[in-house]
């Protein structure tokens, strides 16, 4: 098979489109926790383990209260299950779905529907939108990812 028309190749431009997605996604999943960190640096709380609420260099005046949960530190934490609920089933199903050779159009609609998606659910849940709010986005996301497996399966079969 020459180079060009490889499928895992930044020459196909369905692969091109995953791969920036993809790698919009993993950074997503990435910079989640340090959000968390920073949320809890903040406001000195929301910590989890016992040995957290220990005087250190980070954390030079311990106070009570540390390891209790604190809501701006638990929304990010919970962002971010929320991702790692999320993100890796798009990155494997958004592979083999590449792999199947969609049409261009196709992967744009869903590969980019999921990303926004997955956009506007940190959006509405940073913003302590409404549960409907954030079900319609996850709703949207979770879709795109039944399509790209579903025409992936459909492609073996």
């Amino acid at each position: 098979m020459p180079f060009e028309s490889a499928v895992i190749s930044l020459d196909n431009p369905v692969f091109h489109l995953y791969a920036l997605a993809a790698l919009i996604m993993i950074l997503k999943l990435m910079i989640q926790p340090w959000i968390t960190v920073q949320r809890m640096m903040k406001v000195s709380a929301g910590f989890r383990s016992p040995e957290d609420a220990k005087k250190t260099p980070l954390n030079p005046e311990p106070v009570d209260g540390q390891l209790a949960p604190n809501e701006y530190v638990e929304r990010s934490r919970r962002m971010n299950l929320n991702d790692l609920e999320s993100i890796p089933g798009f990155l494997a199903a958004g592979f083999f779905f590449v792999l199947a050779g969609p049409p261009l159009l196709l992967a744009q609609v869903l590969i980019w529907g999921y990303v926004v998606a997955r956009a506007a659910h940190f959006v509405a849940y940073a913003t302590a939108q409404i549960h409907d709010i954030r079900a319609t986005c996850w709703t949207f996301s979770s879709i795109a990812v039944i399509g790209m497996a579903g025409y992936a399966l459909a492609q073996l079969l």
